[in-house]
This record gives C-alpha cells, structure tokens and sequence, in this order.
C-alpha cells in the first residue's frame, strides 16, 4: 500500500510540474508577442512622425502655389477700372474763331481738373491754328473729347489706348526687391572692418541705391500716364487747308514725284546760270580779245629767212 501511494504521489507530482512548465511557456510567448507587437507599433509611429514634417512641406509648397495661381488669376481678372491703362488722343476741329475756341477748350480742361501742357498758335487771320496740348484726368478723357468736338466742325480724331497694368505690376516687384537689397547692402556696410571692404560696399550700395532711382522714375512716369490722360487738339480757322493726306505708294506716285524733282533741280540750274550769266559776260568778253590778239601775234611770219650753210671743202691730198 505504501508503494502505491508513493507511485501515485510521484505521477502528480510530475502532471504538475509539467503543467507548470506549460503554463510558464505559454505567459512566455504571450509576453514575446506583446513586446514585438509594442516593437512594431513604435516603429510604425516613428515613421509617421518622420514623415510628417515631409508631408507638411509639401502641403506648405502646394498651398503657397495655389495662392500665388490665384493672385496670377486675380491680377489678370482686373476689372477695367483697377487696371493701369494710358489714354491718348489727337483731334482736329475747324473754328470761326480760333482764339475764342482755344479759351473754351482750356476751360474745358480746367473744369475736368486737368491744365495746358502746350499752347502753339500761327497766325491770327482766317487761316489760323492753334495747337492745344490738353492733360485731363483719365476718368474724364471721354467727356473732354466729346465737350471739344462741340466747339466746331470736327475733322479728325484719333484715340488710343495702352495697357501698362503688367509693367506696373512688374516694377512694383522690382522696387521691392531692390529696396530689399539696398537695405542688405547698408547693414553690411556698419559691419565692414577694413578699408577695402568699406570702399567696395559703397560703390555697391551706390549702384543698388541708382539702380532702385531709376526703378523709382519710371514708377512714377507711368502713374503720370495712367493718371493724366494727354489731348492734342488742333484748333484751325475756316481758311486753314485741309489736313494731310496719308503718304501713297505705287508706281504713278513715284513717277510724279520724281518729276516733280527733275522740275525742281532743273529750276535751281536755271537759277544758278542766271546768276552766273553776267559775271560771264563781264569777265569771258576781255577773255576772248586776249586770245585772239595772242593767236594773230603767232602767224606773224619771220621777216629774216635762215642763212644757209656753206659746202664743205674736201680735204688736201698729200704728195707722194
């Protein structure tokens, strides 16, 4: 009975030491896949941490791409009153009086807000002109024409117009940039330790600080133009001739025209010899006595003919 009971106590000692080792290799692979799992979770999150920043850039690119596409969109959507846009025009209107049409067309000017840019007037009869150079604001260049062609009978007129938003757009980028650099070059120059460099980084700040005044001028040319429309008004008498045709071409108009100069130099010899005929008369009449009292002078024959010369002696023969 004790043998058995010791056999029977030694297998449950062994069923539970194996069951034991069972368990404690299954918590074993448990804790293995969990740390692995962890493993590759912090892998995982790590690389999506490296990647955002990446991927915020490129978001960052793309937006700052869409903006500058919609400002190119937006500045070439302009309305027609937001853009820069230069307004000439060049009329001519005949006028009982040329004087009185010319005071009408200033004040006409002046109440638009604009002023006289060039006053030239010939002659003060029938055949009259007054050349009128009217600046106007741009809003107003349309009431001005049409007010001006009122003031008589109009002959001519010949409006045009130029687009400079782009130009404008583009200086404005330029000054920006250049005044940037003009700023750059005037800090680097508190820093310059030695002669060299002080001399070397204003002549650079003179050329950038030039170069930014010329950017500046034509800046400001251009507001000029878009903001001051320019009017050339030609203001004529009821006598005055009719204004210029265009040139022609072809054949017939070449014709005539070279005629018209064979005509014209043909006048002008015909006027030189004019004026040379007397000088000629004057100076060829004693001229031409001179050579003929010469020419009789030479046939005058010799009164003394040529003495001959004597035979010549033959020469003495000596004895034998």
């Amino acid at each position: 009975m004790t043998t058995m009971g010791a056999g029977m106590d030694g297998k449950l000692v062994r069923r539970h030491g194996t069951l034991l080792a069972a368990t404690a290799l299954a918590a074993t692979l448990v804790l293995t896949g969990c740390g692995a799992g962890d493993d590759s979770g912090s892998k995982d999150s790590a690389g999506s941490a490296a990647e955002a920043p990446a991927k915020a850039g490129e978001a960052n690119r793309d937006a700052a791409k869409d903006a500058a596409g919609a400002a190119g969109a937006g500045a070439a959507d302009l309305r027609v009153d937001q853009r820069a846009i230069i307004y000439t025009g060049t009329m001519r209107v005949q006028v009982d009086d040329v004087d009185a049409a010319a005071r009408e067309a200033t004040a006409v000017a002046t109440r638009a807000g604009g002023f006289i840019g060039g006053d030239q007037r010939r002659s003060a009869d029938a055949d009259a002109v007054a050349e009128l150079q009217l600046r106007v604001p741009a809003p107003k260049f349309a009431g001005v024409v049409e007010e001006i062609a009122k003031l008589g009978r109009q002959q001519s007129r010949e409006i045009n117009t130029q687009d400079v938003t782009e130009e404008t757009v583009d200086l404005d980028a330029r000054i920006t940039s250049q005044r940037a650099r003009v700023d750059s070059a005037r800090r680097l120059l508190t820093r310059a330790t030695s002669i060299t460099d002080l001399v070397s980084l204003e002549n650079e700040l003179g050329r950038r600080e030039a170069d930014l005044a010329s950017l500046e001028a034509k800046k400001r040319r251009l507001a000029d133009l878009t903001a001051l429309s320019t009017i050339t008004v030609s203001l004529v008498g009821p006598a005055a001739k009719a204004a210029e045709e265009k040139a022609e071409t072809g054949f017939l108009v070449g014709l005539k025209g070279g005629w018209k100069a064979f005509v014209a130099s043909l006048t002008v010899l015909l006027t030189v010899l004019g004026a040379l005929l007397p000088w000629l008369v004057a100076l060829g009449v004693p001229l031409g006595v001179l050579l003929v009292v010469l020419r009789r002078r030479r046939k005058i024959p010799a009164l003394v003919g040529p003495v001959s010369a004597p035979p010549p002696v033959p020469a003495a023969r000596s004895a034998p």
